[in-house]
């Protein structure tokens, strides 16, 4: 029975450390090929029932927007006719029903156009968080705070917005050609100046747009650094306080700060000499249409009437090809965000994900066989299932690639590492990391209270009893509200050694079959310490405990102790015996 109950719990661990990232998963699907163009096609398809409505109201818009000077136009030919009271009042009530029209269509439209650009938006930033938190990592190390923010969030909006442009491009060709068969309607040389001049016009806006695409990328790169420069000094402000670093810390920020600036005024002038250019090229145009259709009222070719409805639908046609051109610059811009998106979404997993859902029955020895890994690291091991294990690493960097391939951060060149004589890689990450769980020094808090960041992922039973044995429920009691206290972002409100302290009852409380501790008791005295040794031995009675320290208190309390050199196990024994024949060990522990 005991028996059942172990597996089950690690089985409910995993269910509950996985169930987030599978959620979104099944959310937002496949997601898109990580490709500039796979992204901005996948962002389209995402919500395109949104862009189509709001691309066919808006255009319906943008021709009743044109049929208004046509109708006023109509309206003047019957005045100067003589037209009576009744067909006038027909007129304006015509004219009174387009505007409710076009009211109608632009509301309608412009509420499409945001659910299929911020819709899009909110898709592509589940997609990069969920990239962002997938427990296979980047085999090329973590990025930045800062550009991952940076990626998640302003890039999905840029290329969420990117979207409008297949809205307003619409609305902007619906006008074009509407204007462009009124004047034909009106004049057929007028309506094949337009025709014929719309061409060069468009290609040449298309043409202007593209070097948009490349100042947008650099622009946000820059901000992405001044970003993570920002998250990184607010993280170390504590540190930085006390070594009297402020004024290094805030040049080392305003260096970062100025080049986004100056990045962002370069993207900035080519966006303003774009609009210039175009708003010439469009005046212009639209110039030499309104000269032709006066010189033709003069003629006599056309009427009064078409003649003030001509120069209406030309000065209305300054609009539209001005939004055409608003729309190569979100798409410009959007393609630059694009191809940042896709390259976080190539970036190659640190691992693989395993087949195995469930993680071995206990008894669960872990085996560490024929591993390698890094320049040093060569390390054959065995710990016992129920064991407490004290490991000492005088090389940091010994200990710190001991930790990597435990918490399967990375994969040994050679070597497996097995638990219960299942391979760690044959099983699912979630399954893995919740049967071997490594909790490292530095190890993160949230703001929110003590009880739910020691209660995040573990047992609601196990959590007083966590609490107790890391000594967790001295700091609640020192606290304002208890239990109940919010202690900032990354536990800012408490000491050092209070904040090591929960954040060691919350892996207690996990409780996972093997837990793996680095340097727990740094920042507390060695009463404290003594006491949480004593509550690590009788909590964790009967599961695999393994400590990385060179904590003397610690090591007295472990079953055995190996000392790693080089990469290597040099000796093992208990912390008795290795602190009377192993110099190297008492230098490292009694120092």
């Amino acid at each position: 029975m005991v028996a059942r109950t172990a597996e089950a719990e690690p089985e409910r661990v995993t269910d509950a450390a996985t169930r987030g990232h599978q959620e979104a998963e099944d959310d937002i699907g496949a997601g898109p090929e990580p490709t500039e163009r796979g992204v901005l096609r996948w962002a389209f398809l995402r919500r395109r029932r949104w862009i189509v409505g709001a691309a066919v109201f808006t255009a319906l818009h943008q021709m009743c927007e044109a049929a208004v000077p046509v109708l006023i136009g109509a309206v003047v030919d019957h005045a100067v006719r003589g037209g009576g009271v009744g067909d006038l009042a027909l007129w304006i009530g015509l004219l009174a029903a387009l505007f409710l029209a076009l009211t109608a269509a632009m509301r309608l439209g412009g509420r499409w156009n945001r659910q299929g650009s911020q819709g899009a938006a909110h898709d592509l930033r589940m997609v990069a968080v969920a990239r962002i938190l997938d427990p296979r990592g980047f085999a090329n190390g973590a990025r930045s705070s800062g550009t991952l923010l940076s990626t998640a969030t302003s890039d999905t909006l840029r290329i969420g917005l990117g979207n409008r442009a297949w809205v307003i491009g619409s609305g902007a060709f619906a006008a074009l050609a509407f204007g462009a068969v009124a004047l034909l309607l009106t004049s057929v040389p007028l309506g094949l100046l337009v025709l014929l001049g719309l061409v060069p016009l468009l290609a040449a806006t298309r043409l202007l747009a593209k070097p948009l695409s490349a100042r947008g990328s650099a622009e946000q790169a820059q901000v992405a650094k001044a970003t993570g420069t920002a998250a990184d000094l607010v993280r170390g402000l504590r540190i930085l306080k006390g070594i009297g670093a402020e004024s290094a810390a805030q040049g080392r920020y305003r260096t970062a700060s100025r080049s986004a600036l100056a990045a962002t005024v370069r993207a900035a002038r080519w966006d303003a000499g774009y609009r210039a250019v175009t708003l010439l090229l469009n005046g212009l145009f639209l110039a030499v249409v309104t000269w032709v259709g006066a010189r033709f009222t003069v003629e006599g070719t056309i009427s009064i009437g078409e003649f003030v409805a001509s120069v209406g639908l030309a000065q209305f046609l300054i609009g539209p090809s001005n939004r055409f051109g608003g729309a190569m610059s979100l798409r410009a811009r959007a393609r630059g965000s694009a191809g940042r998106l896709a390259a976080l979404l190539s970036e190659p997993y640190a691992v693989a994900d395993g087949e195995r859902t469930a993680p071995p029955p206990p008894p669960e020895e872990l085996a560490i066989d024929g591993v390698k890994y890094g320049p040093d690291l060569r390390l054959d091991l065995r710990v016992e299932s129920g064991t407490a294990l004290g490991i000492v690493a005088p090389d940091p960097a010994d200990a710190a690639a001991l930790l990597d391939v435990l918490a399967l951060r990375t994969v040994p060149d050679e070597g497996r590492i097995s638990l219960g004589g299942i391979p760690l890689t044959d099983l699912e990450l979630g399954a893995a990391r919740s049967a071997l769980l490594v909790a490292d020094h530095d190890a993160d808090l949230f703001d929110a209270t003590v009880t739910e960041n020691v209660a995040v992922s573990g047992r609601p039973e196990r959590v007083a009893a966590a609490m107790a044995a890391a000594d967790a429920d001295e700091v609640i009691r020192a606290l304002p509200d208890g239990a109940d206290s919010r202690i900032g972002e990354r536990g800012r409100t408490l000491s050092g050694g209070q904040r090591q302290r929960v954040a060691l009852a919350r892996a207690l409380a996990a409780d996972p079959p093997v837990l793996v501790l680095h340097e727990p008791t740094t920042a507390v005295d060695a009463a404290t310490e003594a006491k949480i040794a004593t509550g690590l031995r009788e909590l964790r009675t009967g599961r695999t405990t393994v400590l990385v320290t060179t904590s003397p208190i610690l090591l007295q309390s472990c079953d055995r102790v190996v000392l790693l050199a080089d990469g290597a196990v040099q000796a093992t024994g208990t912390h008795r015996e290795l602190t009377c024949d192993q110099p190297s060990y008492h230098a490292a522990v009694m120092a």
